[in-house]
């Protein structure tokens, strides 16, 4: 990620039909799962290298807001299985992390080869400073409704009703982060509550 935004004059030269066109004052991020770690790295989240021990923290001012979908928890709270796997998920804290962001978590992503913990997926909003927003989707599994695509044979909540509510919010959220005279966000969130509580809610600080 670092590397793109570094070399953006050399991408253009080589793009010309974006010459002129990228927005570089307004530059967002997402990601699902461990692209929702990427983007939490973005923001601030630090990890320590499980080999020598030092502490990595790879914030960058240049990105304006992220979405994380279904980003992994606090290290500490790790399963043993994940934690074995991918060690330098046992040493994720959030506290660090000040850059603006949306968490989107299914209330249903729970599974032990991760954490215990049913409200893990939602650390990166829970347990870091503001600004943030936190949307909890009911019923969702990890793949959100299907956010890696319809035809993925690990998405088992495919839900299109479920993954256009996604698509639509977290537009609307990265559209009033960078232009914050759109009211795109506080429209969608006050939507949500008013015509599909059912299918979730938004907490935000």
């Amino acid at each position: 990620m670092k590397l793109v935004l570094d070399n953006l004059d050399q991408i253009e030269a080589q793009a010309p039909g974006i010459a002129g066109r990228l927005g570089r004052d307004r530059v967002v991020a997402i990601g699902h799962s461990m692209g929702g770690h990427t983007v939490a790295m973005l923001l601030g989240m630090v990890v320590n290298d499980p080999v020598s021990g030092d502490l990595i923290s790879l914030a960058d001012e240049r990105i304006k807001a992220g979405v994380m979908l279904a980003p992994p928890g606090l290290g500490k709270d790790i399963a043993a299985f994940a934690g074995g796997h991918y060690p330098v998920l046992g040493t994720t804290t959030y506290d660090a992390m000040t850059g603006k962001g949306l968490v989107v978590a299914g209330d249903k992503d729970q599974h032990p080869n991760f954490s215990a913990r049913h409200d893990w997926r939602s650390d990166a909003y829970t347990l870091s400073p503001g600004p943030k927003s936190l949307l909890t989707l009911y019923g969702a599994e990890h793949s959100l409704g299907g956010v890696s695509g319809y035809d993925v044979a690990e998405a088992t909540d495919a839900d299109p009703e479920r993954l256009g509510l996604v698509q639509r919010l977290t537009w609307a959220y990265l559209r009033s982060a960078v232009y914050p005279e759109d009211s795109a966000w506080a429209d969608a969130s006050a939507a949500l509550s008013t015509h599909q509580p059912s299918q979730g809610r938004i907490d935000s600080k």
